[in-house]
């Protein structure tokens, strides 16, 4: 009967240990933290405004396109970083 007290106490108290367990924030994939692509280039001796403003306009769509998706992503992603190494 001692040895089996003995034995149970053994085995409650050694659950009670606690192990410290290293947390790291996991790193974003590479793909969402690319940079925007380049913008297109006029091509050179192109005289037409009209071809002027398709580059111009196509830049602009793309520019803030990609703007809007990277600065949302990495402000999502800090935002959770924040949020994981505060807790404790």
């Amino acid at each position: 009967m001692k040895a089996l007290l003995i034995v149970a106490s053994a085995v409650v108290l050694t659950g009670c240990i606690s192990v410290p367990v290293k947390r790291s924030f996991p790193e974003a994939p590479k793909e969402l933290m690319t940079q925007c692509p380049e913008l297109a280039k006029l091509q050179d001796g192109t005289t037409q405004i009209s071809e002027m403003l398709k580059v111009i306009t196509e830049n602009y769509g793309q520019y803030h396109e990609c703007k809007i998706k990277s600065d949302q992503w990495i402000q999502w992603y800090n935002q959770q970083k924040k949020i994981f190494d505060s807790v404790k």
